[in-house]
């Protein structure tokens, strides 16, 4: 039988025999994941910010308003799929950089779109430009490959609190990207994307200089190493450290939290527009709604790692009801509470992704791990490209405060899960002692 460390490159090998070496590759593979989430920070905000009144304004119909959000998330489904499975398979520097490039390519697409009025392709190219925003998001578990279980919370926090700085930015800039975009016969609308191509393309140049060695790589073989040194002393388990119940739990906690989130976010500037609110307003509204997704995380990181997984859960199903409810109550030409609502939305968005995180790369084993983390995440894509779609047809239909109110009610369903996720647990715990 070979040796298992023959199976890597040379200079692995010194990872696996120095757990310090792996603690500076864990710092050192952060520091580059949050530069390139400032980048991809505000790449995203782009299609969160302006999609749908692009779309609505191309298209003339307010009841597909929903759709620029549903096609990017439905893109950033397929995007998770392929970048989870390219980082398994190449590492986790050739996948998150395709992912940022394909997403730079969607945004030149959709400025291409507008110019040509072409429905087809902005429809095409709101798909390609979800591969950036499935990236960004993906970029979190990067930061997770070597920390220990208590540090993945944390680490996963780190990453998408520096997420905030671009994520904050880009909403901000839409009034000054729509007036550049004006100077050189680009329409309006269409700016943000300019800012978007440019920081999606940047974030992936510096993952793809820069993440070397490639924190995937050696975390698979180092837990390699260690599954050899058990073999040694007793029998291997057929899917070691691998938790299903674990994977669907925090698999569904981040679906529900996601679906809530994007339903309420993607009509929240068209309700606003109804009231006479400018595209200067829509920008600081959804800036401090983006602000609130991500730059809780350093604290929420922390208290998912002290506090556990599941209360922060529970703490994400509140705060997404309490923001439904402000929400579907608050006046539509206030924008104090509307601000508020929309950042309660982002603070339960921020408790449910990271505990949901934590939970999936604990239940999960390194040689498994990428192609798992982006399968969950095309469920999390596929959530929130269907609340976009349902969005607008609800509103349509019926009105802003009722889709709110669905949020709210929906958020209701994280404490069954929470609750089943204990009796599993403790059902575990008495097998493992009997």
């Amino acid at each position: 039988m070979k040796n298992e460390t023959q199976q890597h490159p040379s200079w692995v090998q010194e990872y696996i025999d120095s757990p310090e070496k792996q603690q500076i590759l864990y710092k050192k593979t952060l520091k580059i994941v949050i530069l390139s989430q400032i980048f991809g920070g505000a790449g995203l905000a782009a299609g969160i910010t302006v999609g749908a009144l692009l779309a609505q304004d191309m298209i003339g119909t307010e009841s597909a308003a929903g759709l620029p959000v549903a096609l990017l998330t439905l893109g950033s489904a397929g995007a998770a799929l392929l970048v989870g499975r390219l980082s398994q398979r190449f590492g986790r520097r050739i996948g998150l950089a395709a992912g940022f490039f394909a997403g730079g390519l969607g945004a030149i697409g959709i400025i291409t779109a507008s110019l040509l009025n072409s429905i087809l392709l902005l429809f095409l190219s709101l798909l390609i430009y979800g591969a950036g925003t499935a990236t960004n998001l993906l970029a979190r578990y990067a930061g997770t490959d070597l920390a220990t279980p208590k540090q993945r919370a944390t680490a996963v926090s780190m990453a998408m609190v520096s997420t905030t700085f671009g994520a904050v930015a880009g909403p901000n800039l839409v009034d000054v990207m729509g007036n550049f975009a004006q100077s050189i016969d680009i329409p309006p609308l269409a700016g943000p994307f300019i800012l978007a191509a440019a920081a999606f393309i940047l974030a992936g140049t510096v993952l793809f200089i820069f993440l070397r060695p490639d924190p995937l790589i050696v975390s698979t073989a180092v837990a390699k190493a260690q599954e050899t040194k058990r073999v040694q002393k007793k029998q291997t388990l057929d899917n070691p450290n691998t938790n299903k119940s674990g994977i669907v739990v925090g698999a569904t906690i981040m679906v529900l939290t996601q679906l809530v989130m994007v339903a309420i976010m993607t009509m929240t500037p068209i309700h606003m527009e109804h009231y006479g609110h400018g595209l200067r307003a829509v920008g600081l509204v959804i800036g401090f709604h983006i602000g609130a997704m991500y730059l809780p995380s350093l604290f929420t990181g922390v208290l998912v790692d002290k506090v556990g997984r599941t209360a922060m859960a529970i703490a994400a199903g509140a705060t997404l009801l309490f923001s439904g409810l402000v929400a579907a109550f608050a006046p539509g030409h206030s924008m104090g509470l509307l601000i508020f609502a929309l950042i309660l939305l982002g603070v339960g968005w921020n408790f449910g992704l990271i505990s949901g995180t934590a939970l999936i790369v604990d239940a999960t084993h390194p040689t498994t791990r990428a192609k798992t983390q982006g399968s969950v995440d095309v469920l999390v894509a596929l959530s929130g490209a269907s609340g976009s779609a349902l969005s607008g047809m609800v509103v349509a239909h019926s009105s802003y405060a009722a889709l709110s109110l669905s949020g709210a009610v929906l958020s209701l369903l994280l404490i069954p899960v929470v609750a089943w996720s204990h009796a599993i647990q403790r059902k575990e715990k008495v097998n493992s002692l009997s």
